[in-house]
């Protein structure tokens, strides 16, 4: 596979979200810092699981398997995956008729669930 291109890309893409993140961070200075530290926590949590899914990926030396990861990355990037559906879900669910956002929420906790079987118990 071509790691060049592929590196690219996602160096695009994240460059993408920052200029996009930076911009939510600016228009809501001052008028609204629930949304400015939503934006930021998530915009964090992205770039965190940006990493550990590259050091899944390469199986950085001192990893469990060079192929399939550390328990411990693979624990990073279930928690956290599992922080931005819930993060996501949260904002809206609310927005929602309440049998829709116990649907988004029943969704998220599934998602979650999921995760944690792939990632950690069906593959060790």
């Amino acid at each position: 596979m071509d790691f060049g291109r592929r590196n690219f890309l996602a160096n695009l893409g994240l460059a993408a979200l920052t200029c996009s993140s930076a911009l939510a961070l600016y228009r809501s200075r001052g008028d609204d810092p629930r949304s400015a530290a939503f934006v930021a926590a998530a915009y964090g949590a992205v770039v965190l699981l940006v990493y550990f899914l590259r050091r899944l990926e390469r199986g950085e030396e001192g990893d469990d398997d060079r192929r399939g990861g550390s328990t411990t990355t693979k624990a990073a990037v279930w928690a956290l995956t599992t922080l931005l559906t819930a993060m996501f879900a949260s904002r809206v669910a609310p927005l929602m008729p309440p049998a829709a956002g116990s649907v988004v929420y029943l969704l998220a906790a599934a998602t979650a669930a999921a995760g944690f079987w792939a990632l950690l118990l069906a593959n060790p």
